[in-house]
């Protein structure tokens, strides 16, 4: 694959129980693509992903939440899976943490359960998203509007169904990513580049 997003770095934001596939392959994209991606959870040391009807495997956490800024990454992904996103939506860092990045003007990607981040960051008013059903009355509460489809794209957002998605799901997040990179200038000194 062509390097397109060399140089870039890219959060991941996920606790204990985040659905390992939702967290793995869309970091394995975007890697593939030439970024460099950093887990950003509650605590230092390595979280559980889920896998199906089991734990998963521990990924190593690389930025605690209490020393993660928003302005160091050119993006946020947000996987899935029930127990992760119900933990982060309770840590204020956390929720400060997806806030900056929309108030930033930076891509986020999320998927399944990982939109209750952008509920609770109070980021999906106007917006049409989707995620896992369960969600939806979620999303339209906080002024969203949400629809049943494989991957759905509104300005700086991107947010899928599920696990079956997620081709669909890391095509158009590396898509977003790719138009967020070329178009953000970076200031260094004076001079733009």
């Amino acid at each position: 694959m062509n390097k397109t997003l060399q140089g870039k770095v890219y959060a991941i934001l996920a606790a204990d129980g985040f659905e390992q596939s939702e967290l793995l392959e869309p970091k394995k994209a975007l890697e593939e693509a030439g970024a460099r991606t950093e887990v950003v959870s509650l605590e230092s040391g390595t979280i559980r992903g889920w896998k199906l009807r089991n734990w998963g495997q521990d990924v190593p956490v690389d930025v605690p939440i209490k020393t993660a800024r928003a302005e160091h990454y050119d993006g946020l992904l947000i996987p899935g899976g029930t127990l992760s996103p119900d933990r982060l939506r309770l840590e204020p860092l956390a929720v400060s943490f997806v806030q900056a990045f929309f108030d930033g003007g930076k891509p986020i990607a999320a998927v399944c359960h990982g939109p209750w981040m952008l509920v609770e960051a109070d980021v999906v008013r106007g917006a049409t998203l989707t995620s896992w059903p369960s969600l939806r009355t979620d999303i339209n509460n906080a002024g969203g509007h949400w629809v049943d489809q494989e991957v759905v794209s509104d300005g700086r957002l991107v947010t899928s169904r599920k696990p079956n998605d997620l081709p669909a799901f890391n095509r158009r997040m590396l898509e977003l990513f790719l138009e967020t990179a070329s178009s953000r200038r970076v200031k260094i000194g004076a001079t733009d580049i």
